[in-house]
């Protein structure tokens, strides 16, 4: 299988304006210095507690880091007098360090905020626990460099399983897709696929802020499903668990028959359960896609059909001697 139009996207970098200004709500951060320092870029998803550089070792500084001043941080340079506490700061913000969040409610020193300001570093502050906003800030940065690649394709929630139809340039997609909905399913995207990872084994996809829920139909043209159908008809995201290649019927093509050859596609080196449908005059695509997503399901929950038929197969062939010439099981009395 090839994907057509497929565009890996990587972000080198943030801004710390961008930073600020998409998590100021979400974190309740607090500006403690200017914003001369929002121009920096940060370039890890990592965050760093700067106990060590405090103390005065820096020769593993990870210094290209979010710095964490949290409660232990604080108290130590609230034992130092303000010469040394100056001293200890100064050596540390001369690193190119993107900037500063203060955690559980800590305020800053004036000479702290005074240095900030003079090398240029955004200082902000949290009410939130030293735990809780590294968990909340590494989710939100593990988000922005997230490895991600767009996927030409349409994108549809199929009984709460994500399922991706890919295939050339005018095989029907986009009708599969608004079938699905219109028979009560629910659009992620149509067209361009974000798809990105999270974690180790999770993709998951969404739509462009440009496209959002639009489609094009041919011979219709641009439709928009949310207005069309509600809001019930579309998901902002949802987590990529099937994909399903349409192509013409091809006598020359493999197709399985039995599903105990199970295909996988490697995405984002995750690997997807892939399906190929071929295309027939008069073949149901959406009802056959609804088969797909509840099979995935009826696995999903250690019921695999192909294999408890196969199982069945070889238990009577087991079983089978030279007077055992009765392969169906008749109700007793039974004549309907």
């Amino acid at each position: 299988m090839k994907l057509d139009d497929k565009t890996i996207i990587k972000k080198e970098s943030i801004t710390v304006d961008f930073f600020y200004k998409n998590v100021k709500d979400r974190f309740k951060l607090t500006l403690f210095t200017d914003e001369s320092g929002f121009s920096r870029n940060i370039y890890d998803q990592n965050l760093h507690r700067p106990g060590l550089a405090l103390a005065g070792f820096v020769e593993l500084f990870s210094y290209t880091r979010i710095q964490i001043f949290g409660n232990t941080e604080m108290k130590y340079l609230n034992q130092l007098t303000q010469e040394e506490r100056a001293r200890t700061l100064r050596k540390i913000f001369q690193f190119d360090i993107p900037c500063i969040i203060l955690t559980d409610g800590n305020e800053p020193f004036p000479e702290m905020i005074s240095l900030a300001n003079e090398f240029h570093i955004g200082m902000f502050g949290s009410t939130f626990t030293t735990t809780k906003l590294v968990y909340l800030v590494g989710d939100f940065l593990d988000d922005q460099f997230a490895p991600r690649i767009s996927v030409h394709g349409s994108f549809v929630d199929v009984y709460g399983v994500g399922m991706l139809f890919v295939g050339k340039s005018g095989i029907g997609k986009s009708e599969v897709a608004l079938d699905l909905v219109e028979r009560g399913h629910r659009l992620v995207a149509d067209d361009v696929i974000i798809v990105t990872k999270k974690g180790e084994n999770i993709l998951m996809g969404s739509g462009t802020e440009l496209v959002k829920h639009f489609m094009e139909v041919r011979g219709i043209g641009i439709i928009d499903v949310k207005s069309m159908f509600g809001v019930r008809a579309i998901r902002f995201q949802k987590r990529l668990e099937i994909i399903v290649e349409l192509e013409v019927w091809d006598e020359k093509s493999h197709y399985t028959r039995t599903g105990l050859d199970e295909e996988v596609f490697s995405l984002l080196d995750i690997e997807i359960p892939y399906i190929k449908l071929p295309i027939l005059p008069g073949k149901n695509i959406t009802v056959i896609s609804e088969v797909i997503s509840l099979n995935y399901l009826l696995k999903h929950y250690g019921y695999d059909s192909a294999k408890v038929l196969q199982r069945r197969l070889e238990d009577r062939l087991n079983r089978l001697n030279v007077d055992d010439k009765r392969f169906v099981d008749y109700f007793e009395h039974d004549f309907e």
